[in-house]
């Protein structure tokens, strides 16, 4: 039996809001950069 096409009522996670892995790391990036702009995070929290 072939299968049916998938209705809008049938997906009803698509709509969802998901945080991914890149968006996640996007986001800490974000808050690094403006965590160093504002000069919070200086040279010596980064270990060289």
């Amino acid at each position: 039996m072939p299968d049916k096409p998938h209705t809008p009522a049938d997906v009803d996670d698509a709509g969802r809001f998901a945080l991914s892995e890149d968006w996640l790391a996007t986001a800490v990036g974000l808050v690094i950069v403006v965590l160093a702009a504002a000069g919070v995070v200086t040279e010596g929290w980064i270990p060289l």
